[in-house]
């Protein structure tokens, strides 16, 4: 595995997604969508959610094993959210990767929860229904201040496979994140795959040309994932 000094219009690493598993804020039915509550140990994985994520680290590793992929080239980048950070530690062990203070396993805050805004934080969990709607209409309208439209998530996003690809080059990359962010980074990379203008610049570059209407809006319909529920997307 080398180190890469510069973004090339063919991505350098292999990516994955995986939805954290069945949390304690789905079993309540809330939403937790800031940093400040969603790091909280009390918004962990009930226990069917480590047992997905275990189910994963498992599929995971079959896969590496029928392609060869050493453990040394794997990668494992986590939102910072309780929930997250115990998926991801769930998978590690699997992997019999090391977790704490790791070069294998890093949070990384961009792949953080979507904020919803302020008055939705501890509301039902069917609210983001209403915001899904929106999206579909303006996926540049934020649900109300403060909160994250899917173009801001996609923009935090292209940033972080940005630094990704600047700093990895053939890797095996898990990216443990939830339901929005990853459903809005499977749209970009989507788009990013039919992009047809120019190939030279950086991967943000790429992002901020695709992030149009017609990419963004129905990444609910076409890219959502069930809880633990695992993927190759790149």
């Amino acid at each position: 595995m080398a180190t890469a000094s510069s973004v090339s219009s063919v991505p350098r690493n292999t990516y994955w997604v995986l939805r954290h598993g069945k949390s304690i804020p789905n079993e309540k039915g809330i939403i937790i969508s800031t940093m400040e509550n969603g790091v909280l140990p009390e918004y962990q994985l009930t226990a069917e959610g480590i047992n997905q994520a275990k189910l994963a680290g498992e599929l995971f590793q079959v896969w590496l094993k029928e392609h060869n992929i050493p453990i040394e080239n794997v990668r494992i980048f986590y939102s910072p959210f309780s929930r997250t950070e115990q998926t991801a530690e769930v998978v590690a062990s699997v992997l019999n990767l090391p977790f704490e203070s790791s070069s294998q396993c890093k949070a990384m805050v961009e792949f953080r929860e979507r904020f919803f805004g302020p008055s939705f934080e501890f509301k039902d969990h069917n609210n983001i229904g209403n915001i899904w709607d929106q999206d579909e209409k303006n996926p540049f309208l934020r649900p109300e201040e403060g909160g994250e439209s899917a173009a801001d998530v996609a923009s935090r996003l292209g940033n972080a496979v940005e630094t990704m690809e600047k700093e990895l080059q053939g890797c095996v990359v898990m990216v443990v994140s939830h339901g929005d962010p990853l459903q809005i980074l499977q749209a970009v990379l989507h788009g990013i795959n039919e992009y047809k203008g120019p190939a030279d610049g950086n991967f943000k570059s790429r992002v901020e040309a695709i992030k149009t209407h017609s990419t963004l809006s129905h990444h609910r319909q076409k890219f959502a994932l069930l809880n633990g529920e695992l993927r190759q997307v790149l």
